[in-house]
């Protein structure tokens, strides 16, 4: 399996092509960014949260995103009934621990989702990939207190475990499954000014899995993507509100010369 700004166009080409529909369940704070971002890219943003609509609506998404953000007793039953359809149907399953190890409930939540939905990826942060391993491992929230090299073992662990593609996020990405490690290292400093970002990553990845059946290649080609398209915002903003705007339109006008000009990839 390669990653290269060739590999990574196919694949934009087809999200442009089909406009998968990728459903999210995620958090109200990102709900706006992740939906337009979607867009932006080329791919159909499907927001639905109530539990009796789980099955008609992953019956006609192509990939399935699950954000735990924020969390209520119902959500936690839709979510559950949707990688439960979504298994069944052999849709692909994105999940994103957001805060995992904040909380018991974060934490339970997490090991009941994974135990039934056998996912396709897992995307965090070095913490929150960390608390999926460990019970001990306590979080502050959303941020990562660790750099993202700190969890590659964890990683590893959990893409056995599941037979999964784990994500971990961070100035430098990187990108696990069972078989390789690859480093992804786009992206801007800036970036983690803007809440919500990480769930943008994890909803990108929905969009490319959605549309290549090679898990662990879609989701280095959606990190790639998510860094370049920061990196080509950056030299336009002047701080994190206006990189938001920049960021969607980056994605929007993303092109092949731009891949093969900002990768940058390796494997370990």
């Amino acid at each position: 399996m390669r990653v290269t700004p060739q590999s990574i166009w196919v694949d934009i080409v087809k999200i442009r092509e089909q406009f998968p529909l990728v459903h999210n369940i995620t958090n109200y704070v990102v709900m706006n960014n992740t939906a337009n971002a979607l867009l932006a890219l080329g791919a159909s943003p499907a927001m639905a949260h109530a539990e009796d609509e789980m099955v008609e609506m992953v019956s006609i998404s192509n990939a399935l995103v699950i954000n735990i953000g924020t969390l209520s007793p119902h959500w936690v039953k839709g979510m559950e009934k949707a990688v439960i359809q979504a298994k069944q149907l052999n849709k692909p399953i994105v999940i994103d621990p957001v805060a995992c190890g904040a909380t018991a409930l974060r934490s339970t939540t997490m090991q009941t989702l994974l135990q039934l939905a056998n996912p396709s990826v897992i995307r965090g942060n070095a913490s929150e990939i960390k608390a999926l391993v460990s019970a001990n491992i306590k979080t502050r929230g959303a941020d990562s207190s660790e750099s993202s090299g700190m969890a590659v073992a964890e990683a590893l662990e959990l893409a056995k475990t599941y037979q999964c593609t784990v994500v971990v996020s961070g100035a430098t990405d990187y990108i696990v499954d069972d078989k390789a490690v690859i480093k992804i290292r786009n992206g801007h400093p800036m970036m983690t000014k803007v809440t919500g970002l990480g769930c943008t990553a994890t909803a990108l990845v929905g969009a490319f899995v959605a549309v290549n059946a090679d898990f662990h290649q879609a989701a280095c080609h959606a990190m790639a993507v998510m860094g370049i398209a920061g990196e080509i915002a950056i030299q336009k903003t002047a701080g994190p509100g206006t990189l938001q705007l920049h960021f969607l339109d980056a994605l929007y006008q993303l092109n092949e010369q731009q891949l093969i000009n900002y990768l940058h990839v390796e494997s370990c």
